[in-house]
């Protein structure tokens, strides 16, 4: 798809300064350097999707999401997934949840010294985040002031293409290949989802490679593309079955997470919750309904182009449009939201950066080191070494 010998993470891709500052055998947590003198007293999680890696949102420096949050004054720590082989093959959903998304909230709080921070959840790290706040509202807690969902499903009645191919029998195909144990390997995702959009991303690429000898382009989103993620087989079904097929999760008491039967009908807090609307994987009707499930203050705003143009679409550029909704309000339709619906020219980075700063406290002297103390000390820079495990 294109020349993979041109770019190498961390040195052309995933540049933005930072260190690792915590590391399990799920994750390493990112912090990444201030630009800014001062920044919020909050600071700001990021949680990618687990079945790709995070610096989609760090490819380049005039098109990166996390130096834009960096710019803008917030003190950014990001997760970056490891590459799951044969030694986490047992791993489940519960486990991804507890010692991933929950710990990095924790471990943010306590080199922070914040009693709450602000999240993101882009894709299905939006659902994982989703169940995280799920099971802290359960267990009482409630270390999170905010929630931004980035092309995400909450409820899952709208799978777009997808669809089509998760029934019961190829569900529980999966549960007896792999439920118990083994690996749904990065190649095998990877290809399904290029299958999504065969004409772009398969036949092209047999035309003017094989078929005319052409050499591929350097392009750095077809590199990341390219750069797969493997998956445990007991997270992968769980999410299946639990999600795409049954559609527990908007159910008050659905679905039971690291002990705990979710209701995310108490989950109230403010949130961004954004969807694109060319997205052939999580349709802008499916990030349409998250409105309908939290109970909190909420702002959904609709942008131009697919899952991942759509995202990254930063200011500067002066490209696209998004539409928000002028006063707010959240028809159960997503047709009659969009009928009243209000274009804007640009990015809606803006329009998201005045949201989150109206939740990120006051301003404070940005810190001089990374982590805190000799616990949380850099490990090494990033973007660290489980980015660039290859599936």
């Amino acid at each position: 798809m294109t020349d993979e010998s041109k770019f190498e993470v961390g040195r052309n891709v995933a540049t933005s300064e930072g260190a690792v500052v915590f590391e399990n055998e799920f994750f390493q947590l990112l912090e990444y350097k201030p630009l800014t003198a001062k920044v919020y007293e909050r600071p700001f999680l990021l949680v990618p999707p687990c079945i790709n890696k995070f610096y989609i949102l760090d490819l380049q420096p005039d098109n990166s999401l996390i130096r834009y949050l960096v710019s803008e004054g917030h003190r950014t720590f990001v997760v970056s997934w490891r590459n799951p082989d044969d030694s986490m093959a047992q791993a489940t959903w519960d486990d991804y949840i507890q010692e991933a998304v929950i710990t990095a909230i924790e471990t943010v709080q306590e080199i922070s010294g914040a009693k709450q921070i602000n999240t993101l959840g882009f894709c299905v790290g939006g659902t994982m985040l989703v169940n995280a706040l799920g099971v802290l509202q359960a267990r009482g807690e409630s270390p999170v002031a905010s929630a931004t969902l980035l092309t995400a499903l909450v409820d899952f009645t709208d799978t777009g293409i997808l669809d089509v191919f998760i029934d019961e029998t190829f569900v529980r195909f999966r549960e007896m290949q792999m439920g118990s144990g083994g690996m749904m390997k990065g190649q095998d995702l990877a290809s399904t989802f290029s299958f999504l959009r065969p004409n772009d991303l398969v036949w092209n690429y047999v035309v003017g490679n094989y078929l005319k000898g052409e050499t591929p382009p350097a392009f750095d989103l077809l590199y990341w593309n390219s750069d797969s993620t493997n998956l445990p087989g007991p997270w992968y079904a769980w999410y299946l079955r639990h999600f795409y097929l049954e559609n527990r999760l908007r159910e008050p008491g659905g679905v039971t997470v690291c002990g705990e039967q979710l209701d995310l009908s108490q989950v109230d807090m403010p949130m961004y919750i954004y969807g694109s609307r060319e997205d052939h994987i999580v349709p802008i009707q499916g990030a349409y309904a998250s409105t309908q499930i939290f109970p909190g203050d909420k702002r959904f705003v609709m942008g131009a182009s697919g899952h991942i143009a759509g995202v990254i679409n930063p200011p500067a550029k002066k490209k696209r449009s998004y539409w928000v909704h002028s006063r707010d309000s959240f028809p159960a339709s997503f047709d009659d939201w969009q009928k009243t619906a209000v274009e804007h020219p640009g990015s809606w980075w803006t329009d998201w950066s005045e949201w989150l700063a109206g939740h990120g406290g006051r301003q404070i002297a940005a810190p001089k080191t990374y982590g805190k103390g000799t616990k949380y000390k850099a490990i090494e820079p990033a973007p660290g070494r489980y980015v660039k495990q290859k599936a």
